[in-house]
């Protein structure tokens, strides 16, 4: 069983940190590049529109798998000291998705909905910038994950 919740916290790892990734790093600015603001932020609402669902699924079973895990150790209180700090970059990573779903995510939907180009922007703005934030957290955390153990 401990296999498997690794699998999965493994897999649903990638699936986010992965699609940030992309997002931030590829796909931003090759829209710049050849979109209009207004078809560029469609293409982000449609993005974030299925891309948000995967993430929904991949923090669930990052927690799920990662408590589980935790609970086979025996418990916070025999975790080491790196998996302490991935527990607490990943509950921080997630409040950040929650925010940026529901503070940032939804009004930029209802911005492009209605065609209010410079106010999606701008939620598109700060979406980036937490996105980019996430991603680090994120990246920082597969590093703890693997060299933490060496400590």
């Amino acid at each position: 069983m401990l296999s498997f919740m690794k699998l999965i916290h493994l897999l649903s790892i990638v699936v986010w940190v992965g699609g940030m990734f992309f997002a931030y790093v590829v796909l931003r600015p090759s829209a710049a590049e050849v979109l209009q603001p207004p078809e560029r932020l469609k293409l982000w609402d449609k993005v974030f529109s299925k891309f948000f669902n995967w993430v929904w699924l991949a923090v669930f079973l990052v927690l799920v798998s990662g408590f589980y895990m935790i609970y086979l150790f025996g418990g916070f209180a025999n975790l080491p000291l790196y998996i302490n700090l991935m527990l607490l970059m990943g509950l921080v990573m997630t409040l950040i998705y929650v925010y940026v779903f529901f503070k940032c995510y939804v009004p930029f939907n209802r911005h492009v909905t209605k065609q209010e180009w410079p106010a999606a922007g701008a939620m598109l703005g700060t979406i980036r910038k937490l996105v980019g934030l996430n991603l680090t957290i994120g990246l920082l955390t597969i590093t703890v994950a693997e060299l933490g153990h060496s400590f």
